[in-house]
């Protein structure tokens, strides 16, 4: 299926099931996500800013929340 037939196919949905396909979408794209700075991180792609944020936090360069 074709992202225009996706989009077709969406715009045709009625309210009630907009908005469940909206709420699916979200959980989705949030689970995407997760996985995807999972595998960022096993990979060793975010050590450099882990290792700046520690050096700036050494540093006393943060303020409290």
């Amino acid at each position: 299926m074709s992202v225009e037939e996706i989009e077709s196919a969406v715009s045709k949905l009625s309210e009630p099931e907009l908005s469940r396909f909206i709420r699916w979408f979200e959980e989705f794209a949030a689970d995407e996500w997760d996985r995807q700075i999972e595998t960022d991180i096993r990979a060793g792609r975010l050590d450099a800013a882990g290792k700046r944020a520690d050096e700036q936090f050494e540093a006393g360069n943060c303020t409290p929340l």
